[in-house]
């Protein structure tokens, strides 16, 4: 298997989580130590603060290095409190108080330590369910090779029950693949001859031989943990807010703890409000949470390449839309069959679909489609040439046919059909005479038209918008369907970039395609969001890959990122407005110092259980 998670970890991170850990234990012994001391052997306060000392030794100082760290850098955010209540209380002899402290902020740090853990149990199971071993064919040996020693073009046998492990072309075998790991949804698909195969795909009933197209370590699945292993270790963009929260709940700590002193003369109320205020909800819960949205964004099928989208994602104002791919399925439909010189629409499908059966032309799908949900039989045909721009002929049930443009026929003829439309068109000659016309549109979602009316209302998004480099008539004629008003057509990438910029300048924003021509409108974004893996380039420039092109995934990603904003404030400001309730109580003097202390390690561990809820999905991430 791969190497976990963990091991990535530089040494000096390795060597602060194993002190840490040690600290924890330490200070934990050197409490108990004390109490047995002093309260069942009555031995002295020397004696008794001796393992106290020792806890402060070996866990305090570090802390104080990196307090003093803060200061020199002007830096008197959360965290400091911590530190000036550890030397408060180490100053007034109140050793045990301060062993607590830093009981307190070791123990929150392993408690983030194990969150996180938690939370990146996605990443790890991506990380280890993916083969070490491929089965290379040499002529008609097979001998087992590393994943990291498969090269382009390498001849691979991928058994049953096996990961496929990298992205390829079946040469040869018919059989099933289940891509439920990666698209989030229960897809089996069947692969046969000239299939493409995506790396980390469940191979279910039949040997498959497949031609390696990428190395390992660009097939799509390793891009997952790539992209997902990024998000995991980028400081976490919200911990900002947590710096901004800090920067006025420190000095208002400290105002409180000095008026509870100077108002008093009790030196002890001080160091009792400092304790209670030690904000650890800040400094834990903030980047827990963010994790834990990570983690669950996977498990749907979204990948969060930038953690700050979390942030920004429940506040968009426009929302910029690619059309082919993203709001289209990118194929286009028969929307229209016209017959003529008493041609019924089944005749002229059927003779256009008896030939397109052999075409590989993109409008021969859409042909096929129609005569089968028609349910129409195909005819044998015969003598089939398709030369590039004249259209596709043959001899149909010994008749002759021909399927092509509005401009490649006769003028007589051309006068027949009726004005041209938005799509696209073909005509039907039978024996040279008209027989029918053919009219296809790029085919919409269909949830393309719920997701956009559901914007306004329930995301509040106040601008919809079509960016597209496809014909004006088709774009007015798709933003028609699914109720935009606002539509750009004819778009080269520079000009998409430039309306995305300008209206970013003003708001923000996001813009959601799938092809290579919207990486830098993306980059422009507030938050680009790429749609499937079409494009390494297009993944590469987005915020947000959404592995599934489904429109009901973008809207989780909205409710995730609202969600997660919301769960990040209650803990944060949920736990400080316990802490200042705390701090009026200790300034009263109504809480000494070691009962805030034990005070505020209960409010941690409410801050970080209720961050935890980021990783479990709520009841509702879809709303339309």
């Amino acid at each position: 298997m791969r190497a976990a998670s963990t091991d990535r970890v530089s040494p000096f991170e390795r060597t602060k989580k194993i002190w840490n850990r040690l600290t924890v234990a330490i200070s934990f012994a050197a409490i108990l130590l004390h109490l047995l001391i002093r309260y069942l052997l009555h031995y002295n306060i020397s004696i008794s603060s001796i393992p106290l000392w020792i806890a402060i030794i070996f866990g305090g100082i570090p802390l104080l290095f990196e307090l003093l760290i803060q200061i020199w850098k002007r830096q008197f955010g959360a965290d400091f409190l911590a530190g000036l209540s550890i030397v408060t209380a180490v100053l007034m002899q109140e050793l045990l108080v301060a062993t607590i402290i830093i009981l307190m902020l070791s123990g929150g740090q392993t408690l983030e330590e194990f969150a996180t853990r938690r939370a990146s149990s996605v990443l790890n199971a991506l990380a280890s369910r993916m083969p070490n071993i491929a089965h290379r064919l040499d002529g008609s040996n097979t001998a087992d090779i590393q994943a990291a020693e498969i090269c382009i073009g390498d001849r691979l046998v991928v058994f049953p029950h096996e990961i496929c492990p990298v992205d390829g072309t079946v040469e040869s075998g018919t059989g099933t693949m289940d891509e439920s790991f990666l698209t989030g949804e229960p897809f089996r698909i069947r692969k046969t001859s000239g299939s493409q195969v995506i790396s980390g795909a469940l191979n279910e009933d039949a040997a498959l031989t497949i031609i390696a197209d990428k190395l390992a370590v660009d097939s799509r699945y390793e891009r997952i943990i790539q992209v997902m292993r990024k998000a995991e270790e980028s400081p976490p963009a919200m911990r900002r807010l947590a710096d901004r929260l800090g920067a006025v709940y420190t000095p208002f700590a400290v105002l409180i703890a000095l008026a509870g002193w100077v108002l008093s003369g009790r030196p002890e109320r001080f160091l009792a409000v400092l304790v209670i205020a030690t904000p650890c909800p800040l400094l834990l819960a903030i980047p827990i949470c963010i994790i834990g949205t990570i983690s669950l964004a996977a498990k749907r099928g979204i990948v969060i390449k930038k953690p700050i989208v979390l942030e920004q994602v429940g506040n968009i104002h426009t929302m910029f839309f690619d059309k082919t791919g993203t709001l289209t399925h990118g194929e286009p439909v028969v929307t229209e069959v016209i017959g003529f010189s008493g041609a019924s629409t089944e005749d002229v499908l059927k003779f256009a679909a008896s030939l397109e059966q052999y075409s590989k032309h993109p409008l021969a799908g859409a042909i096929l489609r129609a005569a089968q949900e028609r349910h129409l039989s195909l005819l044998h045909a015969e003598n089939l040439s398709e030369k590039p721009g004249e259209g596709l002929c043959g001899q149909v049930s010994a008749r002759g046919v021909l399927v092509t443009g509005r401009k490649k026929i006769r003028r007589e003829l051309a006068t027949l059909l009726p004005p041209s439309q938005s799509g696209m068109e073909c005509v039907v000659l039978v024996e040279g005479q008209l027989a029918g016309l053919i009219r296809f549109h790029d085919r919409p979602r269909s949830e393309s038209k719920p997701f956009i009316s559901h914007l306004s209302p329930k995301h509040q998004v106040e601008r919809l918008v079509i960016l597209s480099g496809d014909r004006d008539a088709e774009v007015q004629h798709l933003a028609e369907i699914v109720g935009i008003r606002e539509g750009y057509a004819g778009l080269t990438p520079e000009q998409k970039l430039q309306i995305v910029r300008e209206q970013t300048s003003k708001t923000s924003t996001l813009f959601l395609g799938d092809g290579i021509n919207d990486a830098p409108a993306m980059l422009a974004a507030t938050v680009g969001v790429a749609f499937g893996q079409n494009s390494d380039i297009t993944a590469e420039a987005a915020g947000v890959v959404i592995m599934e092109p489904s429109l009901g995934r973008v809207d989780e990603l909205l409710h995730i990122g609202k969600r997660m904003r919301l769960i990040a404030l209650e803990s944060a400001i949920g736990g400080m407005a316990l802490s200042a309730f705390g701090m009026l109580l200790a300034a009263t003097g109504f809480l000494p110092p070691i009962a805030g202390a034990i005070g505020q390690e209960a409010i941690d561990l409410l801050a970080v259980l209720n961050a935890l809820r980021a990783s479990i999905p709520g009841k509702e991430l879809q709303d339309f």
